[in-house]
């Protein structure tokens, strides 16, 4: 074993901070030889250059910022009190073992920290002391510092390359200099006093910081900043690495934003992200999301699973690109979605369907394969459906009822699981099949509800309807009364007052808002509105979320969105007349305006549906391409309303009594519930009067006498039942 011949002390340059009689310790000394190889020291002992400023027990390193009790009689240990003595300073504590001493440790000791501000470093030590001013500074400079007597701050700051500024963002991969400004009880400035101030990063993938202060931006979003005094550690502020200000999301080689691909081929994207300085953004953790999952799948390489269409946007959002602290959310941009513009994407060819029908006044549900083009036989479920929603990966149909929640397994035609906790009607279920909303009148309770089991979260009230945004994180909400419930992944539930009731919810494409339905059609944005003020020198934000979107349009029943993202469409069953909010030249994407978005919208004239006597809209189905929409009522008339948004123009389809004709055919009244195939070729709807599923032509549009599907679905109260309940999911056609 070699001689000692050096003992190190760490933290070696930075030292320990200390405040007045508070106790501390520092690491174990460790001893090397000549050749760096560690020695075993049976024993080291401790000295302190002032003993008034840091004491050490010379045995065990043990520091004191004051001095230690000794010889103190009636049974009280040495170095078990601390003993402050209220004199700031710098002492230096030094380890010596086998002839050899370490290096000098230097303790800061202070009055007590109770404020640390991060901040720009300063330019004046005299004025406004920063922790560059101090000596402690300087310690892996190689210049030394003249110090002031008066404030014990260097005469001149340390300079620095990049100041960091809080009141604005740094690019990706650029730095800055931190300071911070350190305030004891009194308010003093004691930036000088208490050595050297080491910085972390609560969010590490949104800041890097060495050990001499230099913050290097990473990923866009704000996180909060703390400064390490040993024994006085604070929270000092917060870094805002700039978030993005536009994602182009295009496709390769051509730069267009339509591209047509076969299923089953993989087509990528191209996103750029660009900050406020024009900077390249990279790494981000971007989230692709489809207005058709079941069909085509937001991705990054787009690969469509069957024919059809879909508008595909690229977004950076909380919590995994751009997240904030709470009260920083719309600082800078940081903690707000943003959203890029939209690409279509076509999916060429023809696909199958399997059709399942099932109806709130009978106990059966029916499924039908036009693959095989056979009708199944009736399945008798535990209760009468009141509602029915299918995932979009087509493997799950949750149905409610007044007793229990009943989920039946398409892909086996079966019942799966019954929940009596929850009961209800069943109004959405996420795209990604996470968690469906579920609303008990009874109970007047709201449910969010996890498939696999289990109510995720609830709220009181009574629900009407529900969409969730393509992405899965927000779900807005209509209830009976004046409110708006819309609950995110980020920020929980909130409650929008409203001046009336909403009758129905349109999420907007690309998802930055949704409309409401009511006696005035309105709108509310994605986008808070911020407002900024300073506390204790840190800028802090309120926000009001889900703000109005200054939309004032006629009323509607019922709305839905066209995936083009220039049409809100809505219904109304007291005048029976359709109109089309245009949306050109289309919704605000990009970052959030701090104000909150503004939706600009001009109302068509009001359309009449032909034909048509409605007691109440049911829906508005529209065609993934947004080529057309077709309106279901309850009422009479024998027709389906459709529109074509491309000309502006309504007609109608007239219904057809199935052929060939027996003794008991009867004519169709109303279409009162529709699906639209996923390949935009079929619309199914379900009629009263004959109580059938009708097939209608996408390309002649026209009913189809001879395929009309007569599930015969058992009536509660004797007879077939009108099949009001309709989901489908497609299939690969074997033609």
């Amino acid at each position: 074993m070699g001689q000692v011949t050096t003992i190190t002390l760490s933290p070696k340059v930075y030292g320990v901070s200390l405040n007045y009689g508070l106790m501390g310790s520092i690491s174990a000394a460790v001893a090397t030889d000549c050749n760096s190889n560690p020695v075993s020291v049976a024993k080291f002992e401790y000295h302190t250059t002032d003993m008034t400023i840091a004491d050490v027990n010379p045995s065990t390193g043990k520091l004191c910022a004051g001095t230690w009790n000794r010889n103190s009689g009636a049974g009280i240990a040495d170095y078990t009190t601390c003993n402050a003595t209220n004199k700031s300073g710098t002492a230096y504590i030094i380890a010596e073992a086998d002839g050899a001493s370490s290096n000098p440790l230097p303790v800061y000791v202070h009055p007590t920290v109770t404020s640390v501000v991060l901040g720009a470093p300063s330019t004046d030590c005299s004025t406004d002391p920063a922790t560059n001013c101090s000596p402690a500074a300087y310690s892996t400079s190689p210049t030394s510092c003249t110090v002031n007597p008066a404030n014990g701050c260097c005469i001149t700051p340390l300079p620095t390359s990049t100041a960091y500024v809080s009141n604005s963002c740094l690019s990706q991969g650029t730095t800055g200099q931190l300071a911070a400004r350190v305030f004891d009880g009194s308010g003093a400035n004691i930036s000088c006093q208490v050595g050297h101030l080491s910085y972390a990063a609560q969010t590490s993938s949104i800041v890097t910081i060495d050990e001499n202060g230099v913050a290097t931006a990473q990923a866009p979003g704000s996180t909060i900043i703390s400064a390490n005094l040993s024994n006085a550690g604070s929270s000092a502020g917060f870094f805002s690495t700039c978030p993005p200000t536009s994602i182009s999301l295009t496709v390769p080689i051509t730069g267009g934003t339509q591209v047509s691909v076969n299923p089953n081929n993989p087509q990528p994207l191209n996103a750029v992200v660009k900050d406020k300085n024009g900077t390249i953004l990279t790494g981000l953790t971007l989230e692709f999301v489809s207005t058709t999952p079941t069909t085509i799948p937001g991705n990054s390489t787009i690969t469509p699973l069957f024919p059809g269409s879909a508008a595909i946007t690229a977004i950076c959002q909380p919590p995994s690109c751009n997240p904030s602290p709470f009260n920083q959310i719309g600082l800078f941009g940081n903690g707000t979605p943003v959203v890029s513009n939209e690409l279509t994407v076509t999916a060429p060819g023809k696909s199958s369907t399997a059709l399942y029908v099932a109806s709130t006044q009978s106990q059966y549900i029916v499924p039908v394969d036009f693959t095989t083009n056979v009708i199944g036989t009736p399945i008798r479920l535990p209760y009468v459906p009141n509602s029915m929603v299918i995932s979009n990966d087509g493997s799950s149909i949750y149905m409610g009822s007044d007793t229990e929640l009943m989920t039946f397994n398409a892909l086996t035609n079966a019942l799966s699981t019954q929940d009596p906790t929850v009961m209800g009607k069943v109004l959405a279920v996420s795209p990604d099949n996470s968690s469906i909303v579920l609303t008990d009148p009874n109970r007047q309770l709201i449910y969010l509800y996890a498939p696999t089991g289990g109510v995720q979260s609830q709220i009181g009230g009574v629900a009407t309807h529900a969409e969730y945004a393509p992405d899965s994180q927000t779900v807005y909400i209509t209830t009976t009364t004046n409110q708006l419930l819309v609950h995110s992944t980020v920020t929980g539930w909130t409650t929008v007052a409203l001046t009336a009731p909403a009758t129905d919810v349109a999420v907007t494409v690309p998802s930055v808002g949704a409309f409401l339905a009511g006696d005035t059609t309105t709108a509310r944005g994605q986008c808070p509105v911020t407002t900024t003020t300073t506390s204790n020198g840190i800028q802090v934000t309120t926000n009001q979320f889900y703000p109005d979107a200054g939309v004032t349009a006629p009323k509607a029943d019922r709305l839905d969105a066209t995936n083009d993202g220039l049409h809100i469409l809505g219904a109304t069953a007291a005048t029976n007349t359709l109109i089309d909010l245009s949306l050109q030249p289309g919704l605000p994407t990009g970052p959030c305006d701090p104000a909150g978005s503004k939706f600009t919208v001009t109302p068509g004239a009001p359309l009449a549906l032909p034909g048509v006597t409605a007691t109440a809209i049911t829906g508005i189905d529209t065609t993934s391409d947004s080529s057309l929409a077709f309106v279901t009522y309850t009422g009479t008339g024998g027709v389906l309303p459709y529109y074509t948004p491309s000309t502006g123009t309504i007609a109608n389809i007239p219904l057809l009594a199935a052929t060939p004709a027996t003794p008991t055919t009867v004519a169709p009244v109303a279409p009162v519930a529709g699906v639209i195939s996923s390949d935009n070729t079929t619309f199914y709807i379900g009629t009263t009067g004959d109580n059938a599923v009708h097939l209608i032509d996408r390309n002649t549009l026209t009913d189809s006498p001879t395929k009309i599907i007569l599930p015969k679905l058992p009536g509660i109260n004797g007879g077939f039942a009108a099949p009001d309940l309709l989901v489908q999911r497609p299939r690969n056609s074997i033609s």
